[in-house]
């Protein structure tokens, strides 16, 4: 099982960017697809991005796709989120999750998660 550390998060103005560093360890990190995902206060969990194993597939929810840059350092064992251009809604809680197999865009679909990372965004 693969644990997950997140960090980079604080507070930003509109505008601004931050870079999200999930590390991960207790297991071989290339092995996993990763995911990031964010959940704002009284709102569910929802995917931000996604990238399989060696980068080869990579997904983005619409609401990111532009200004969010997910990339991974498998020799490291560093997941990335470089979120450019935030916006107030992007306030949230950021996860980042792993699973063995296709990255997905599913939650449910992840079983290892971070205890995550505030990221909040002022106008």
């Amino acid at each position: 099982q693969v644990e997950l550390v997140e960090s980079g998060g604080g507070l930003v103005q509109a505008g601004g960017s931050l870079r999200l560093s999930c590390a991960a360890s207790g297991s071989t990190f290339s092995l996993y697809s990763m995911g990031w995902f964010r959940q704002a206060p009284g709102k569910e969990r929802e995917f931000a991005a996604a990238m399989s194993q060696r980068g080869g597939s990579i997904y983005y929810a619409d609401s990111v796709k532009g200004r969010f840059t997910i990339s991974r350092d498998n020799a490291k064992n560093i997941l990335y989120l470089q979120m450019n251009s935030l916006k107030p809604e992007d306030t949230a809680v950021y996860y980042c999750a792993a699973r063995r197999g296709a990255a997905t865009i599913s939650s449910l679909d992840f079983g290892s998660w971070g205890q995550g990372t505030q990221v909040t965004v002022s106008s």
